[in-house]
């Protein structure tokens, strides 16, 4: 799990990102290890943090709900050339799978109130990342989710 950390990032390529350079908010250290790639890596030509918002239904309410993306980055691909758009979620590993029901139980026999939040956060997460892919898919563009192992964390 990442430790909580967060704090303002300074571009070094403030051309680069897109909005407000002087206010661009990392929420974990994990965000801020992306944001230092993004702006500094060279086939990386436009990124932005929490700037595409996908609707989505959230299976809690089942009413729409606005999902922040952490990241929307355009890319050139090295093999091909061309521009890519890709759409990012930073989070851990143990949130990207959904919760253990093998887990559930406490010892004197009733469901352990974590396991009911983590199912909750599950159910919202898919929804949104759902939502997520579909928006890209129709727009050609690619969906990933990032844990500890994509960012070389661990």
């Amino acid at each position: 799990m990442p430790r909580y950390h967060q704090g303002k990032f300074k571009p070094r390529n403030p051309k680069k990102y897109m909005g407000d350079v002087t206010n661009i908010v990392y929420r974990s250290g994990w965000e801020l290890k992306l944001m230092n790639y993004l702006d500094t890596h060279g086939n990386v030509t436009k990124w932005g943090s929490e700037t595409l918002v996908i609707p989505y239904v959230s299976p809690l309410d089942n009413r729409i709900h606005r999902y922040f993306t952490d990241f929307y980055v355009e890319r050139i691909n090295r093999e091909t050339s061309k521009k890519e758009v890709i759409i990012i979620e930073v989070k851990p590993k143990a949130q990207t799978t959904p919760p253990d029901f093998t887990k559930k139980m406490t010892k004197a026999g009733g469901i352990r109130k974590s396991y009911i939040r983590e199912v909750k956060t599950w159910g919202v997460n898919e929804a949104k990342w759902k939502a997520a892919k579909a928006y890209c898919d129709d727009r050609g563009w690619v969906f990933q989710i990032m844990s500890e192992k994509e960012l070389g964390i661990k």
